[in-house]
């Protein structure tokens, strides 16, 4: 007689589960695009170099937010601040680098607001 008890594995559950990513990060899917971020700058707010951002056209850009925006030909990632003077800033989440003023003589766009983060751990 044999005492040996068979459990099913963990992941029997799962197996038949298949995860659509698009319907989990994309709200928008003609509104959103990817993009693959180079630099330091936004590493506080836990976006690194190499990593990929998902991008929304479609939500308003307040201040408070991390967009894509254009500046004077520069794309960048940044978090839109506004002083208490109406100044508008493109603020970097890492010390090393300085808040960007926007002036009305820049030629300035907000391509979108940035909605999640693919972050590589490896």
């Amino acid at each position: 007689m044999s005492m040996v008890s068979q459990f099913p594995s963990p992941a029997q559950d799962y197996q038949q589960t298949q995860i659509d990513l698009n319907k989990i990060l994309v709200k928008d899917p003609a509104n959103t695009f990817f993009l693959r971020v180079y630099g330091d700058s936004m590493e506080g707010a836990g976006i690194y170099d190499q990593d990929e951002i998902i991008v929304d056209r479609s939500i308003k850009p307040e201040t408070g937010k991390v967009v894509v925006a254009s500046l004077d030909g520069e794309f960048t990632v940044k978090r839109l601040g506004v002083d208490g003077y109406g100044q508008g800033w493109l603020l970097s989440e890492n010390p090393k680098y300085p808040a960007i003023p926007v002036s009305a003589e820049s030629k300035f766009s907000i391509l979108g607001v940035v909605t999640f983060c693919l972050h590589h751990t490896g």
